[in-house]
């Protein structure tokens, strides 16, 4: 249950920062895609792995807002905690 409290958690930062219209379209969409494979019916592990993912694709891009850049390196952060988490457990 821990699991999904901080997931509901990171959907909800994640939701926050793509709304941010300062932001190029093509981030806002990965971050909107990021929070559909997290809600998704999926078991936890292949959520949230899919979410990193896509998510670890916006570090490299040029596009983005420096104050965006942190929000992004914080919200990977927290998933790849969780995923370490779901690793060890299973």
């Amino acid at each position: 249950m821990e699991i999904d409290n901080k997931l509901s958690s990171i959907i909800g930062v994640i939701e926050t920062v793509s709304e941010d219209t300062t932001l190029p379209r093509n981030i806002r969409r990965a971050l909107t895609e990021s929070v559909e494979h997290l809600k998704s019916d999926e078991e936890n592990l292949v959520k949230v792995g899919a979410a990193v993912y896509v998510i670890e694709s916006l570090t490299e891009d040029i596009n983005m807002p420096p104050h965006a850049r942190t929000q992004i390196w914080n919200i990977l952060t927290a998933l790849e905690s969780i995923l370490k988490e779901l690793r060890e457990s299973s």
